[in-house]
C-alpha cells in the first residue's frame, strides 16, 4: 500500500473510531485505532485517541505504551508528554512524571518563542 492509501485507510479508521467513541463502544473503538495505525503506524491523532481511551478503561499500561510511541513520532508534540505525565502520575510514578511534565513545558515555550518570532518577522 502506498502512503497517501495508507493515510486514507487510516482516516477513514480514525473517524469510525471517534464515531464508536462517541457511542461509548471501547473494545471496537480500540479495534478502529489499531487498524488505523496498520494502516498508518505515523498517525499521532490515532495513538492519541487509543491513550485516551485506555486510560478511561483503567489500562494504564496500554495507555504509557502508546504514549511513549507519539515522541517518536512527533518530537514536538506537546500533548503527548502531558498524556504521559498524568499516566505516570495515575501509577504513583512521580519523578516520570515530573520529568514529563517538563519537557511539555519547554515545548510549549519553545513553541511560544516560534510564534513570536514568526509575528515580529512577518
Amino acid at each position: 500500500m502506498d502512503r497517501a492509501n495508507g493515510r486514507h485507510t487510516a482516516e477513514q479508521h480514525f473517524l469510525a473510531a471517534l464515531e464508536l467513541f462517541a457511542a461509548g463502544e471501547e473494545q471496537r473503538t480500540i479495534a478502529e485505532y489499531q487498524l488505523c495505525l496498520a494502516a498508518d503506524p505515523g498517525f499521532t491523532d490515532a495513538m492519541h485517541g487509543l491513550v485516551r481511551i485506555y486510560q478511561d478503561l483503567e489500562q494504564l499500561d496500554e495507555a504509557v505504551a502508546i504514549a511513549r510511541r507519539i515522541p517518536e513520532a512527533d518530537p514536538e508534540d506537546v500533548l503527548a508528554h502531558t498524556s504521559l505525565s498524568i499516566l505516570y502520575q495515575k501509577k504513583g510514578m512521580v519523578p516520570e512524571a515530573e520529568a514529563e511534565a517538563n519537557k511539555a513545558r519547554i515545548l510549549g515555550w519553545k513553541h511560544q518563542l516560534r510564534e513570536q518570532k514568526k509575528r515580529q518577522s512577518g
